[in-house]
């Protein structure tokens, strides 16, 4: 087939069109189907450890990673979309993360380099929700029967029996429903936190407010660059070309007002969550600010116990929306390498391997959830290895190749700054987690009961 002959959205038809592409990211979807996309993948539970992140930066540092980590992702993220819109102008619609690194960069760098990253950080987003599933739902299970003797691995086989199912969905589009559900439920838990850390902020008896940054000069250190990876991770996604190859042609225009619609969410929801946590327990947040909720000396909740069911209740609906927005490039390339193009998407010849590989790739993550119960230290490397080279590097990278921008102007200076600044803070970031992981590989077994 002629390198002239394209399909109606800009894709190249012929060879190049393979079962991935045509199954998985199907390009019918509008800009707010996009918003709800981009929003189910950056506004997830996640948001939920901001606090914990301001008590080893404080009032000042904190607010201030807060602000820059909306203004350059939502930087980057445009001119991503920009980068990828210019080539589709060209005839070159590119549907992949490691399509553009290839075409722009070089086939090694698609290859060997952004292929592999993009896919080790979705799965690895995959397990840690899965693990955060279970922990939810056990928090559910313990509300209910406080003395209960269900341990947490059997919950994050619960959870992942959910995702099994919701990942045989067939393609990105399909995910547009949920999607608006998965925004609204994060608008709703996000109000239900900063609603329970107010309330107990405002206790006579409720925790003793202490903002000074405690531990020796190490710890501090290397708690900034932990909490300065856990803030660029949080605003992470990852996937900004594949939501873009949801939309239906023209692109132009569409993918800025999805992420229009997704800051104004971020904005709400990481502000509100981060302040009043930080506010309501200072240097005492915990990873997930769910678990201040609990005083530890008499084991009772100091909100209602139905605020806590419904706060964990619609995180598990969420993260299961997050869980299989993740999974998408997954199953791309599992439709690519499995699928027949030639055949209809629902023949038997198509369902059959692709209801099996997506099977067991969920299969496979669950046993690794249940299985490493500390796996939010192991996702931290994966979101300083991976996140930030995808989010704030790459993109930045990726349009001055591709625009060429003047050595003396403005735009090609501060993505320079941004693409430097954010590749050292990459590699602290990877020393600060492989520290982490290996303090706290000391206190954690295989299968805890956490």
């Amino acid at each position: 087939m002629g390198e002239g002959e394209r399909s109606g959205d800009g894709r190249k038809t012929g060879e190049e069109v393979d079962a991935g592409a045509l199954f998985v990211l199907k390009s019918k979807g509008t800009w707010w189907h996009c918003g709800f996309h981009l929003t189910t993948s950056i506004v997830a539970p996640p948001l939920l450890s901001l606090p914990y992140a301001f008590k080893f930066l404080g009032w000042a540092a904190g607010l201030s990673c807060l602000v820059g980590g909306a203004a350059v992702t939502f930087y980057s993220y445009t001119l991503l979309s920009l980068t990828l819109q210019h080539h589709a102008s060209l005839g070159h619609r590119y549907l992949r993360f490691r399509d553009m690194a290839h075409h722009i960069l070089g086939p090694k760098w698609g290859t060997y380099y952004v292929g592999p990253i993009q896919m080790a950080v979705c799965y690895g987003v995959v397990i840690a929700n899965t693990l955060l599933g279970g922990q939810c739902l056990k928090a559910i299970y313990l509300i209910m029967e406080p003395n209960g003797e269900m341990k947490l691995f059997e919950f994050v086989i619960l959870f992942g029996g959910l995702l099994l199912v919701l990942a045989q969905i067939p393609s990105f589009h399909s995910l547009r429903h949920i999607n608006f559900f998965s925004l609204v439920l994060c608008l709703l838990y996000s109000a239900l936190a900063a609603a329970a850390s107010i309330i107990i902020g405002n206790k006579s008896n409720g925790p003793e407010k202490d903002y000074a940054i405690v531990g020796d000069k190490e710890t501090k250190v290397f708690g900034i660059f932990n909490a300065m990876a856990i803030i660029a991770t949080t605003y992470g996604n990852g996937i900004i070309p594949e939501i873009q190859a949801t939309l239906a042609a023209p692109v132009k225009g569409k993918m800025f007002k999805g992420l229009c619609m997704c800051y104004t969410v971020v904005i709400v929801t990481f502000f509100t969550v981060a302040i009043s946590g930080y506010w309501a327990f200072g240097n005492k947040a915990n990873g997930l600010i769910f678990t201040n909720f609990l005083n530890p000396e008499t084991n009772h909740y100091l909100v209602p116990t139905w605020f806590i069911f419904l706060i964990n209740l619609f995180t598990v609906l969420q993260l299961s929306a997050v869980a299989v927005v993740y999974l998408q490039p997954i199953n791309d390339i599992l439709e690519s390498a499995l699928g027949d193009p030639t055949k209809k998407e629902f023949s038997i010849r198509n369902v059959i391997p692709r209801l099996a590989a997506r099977s067991l790739f969920v299969v496979v993550a669950t046993i690794f959830a249940a299985m490493l119960p500390f796996f939010g230290d192991v996702n931290s490397l994966l979101g300083a290895f991976g996140f930030i080279p995808l989010d704030f590097v790459l993109p930045v990278v990726f349009f001055n190749f591709t625009f060429k921008p003047s050595k003396k102007s403005f735009i090609f200076w501060i993505n320079t700054i941004i693409a430097v600044l954010f590749s050292c803070l990459g590699v602290i970031a990877m020393v600060a987690a492989v520290r982490q992981i290996v303090l706290d590989a000391k206190t954690y077994k295989l299968f805890a009961d956490v």
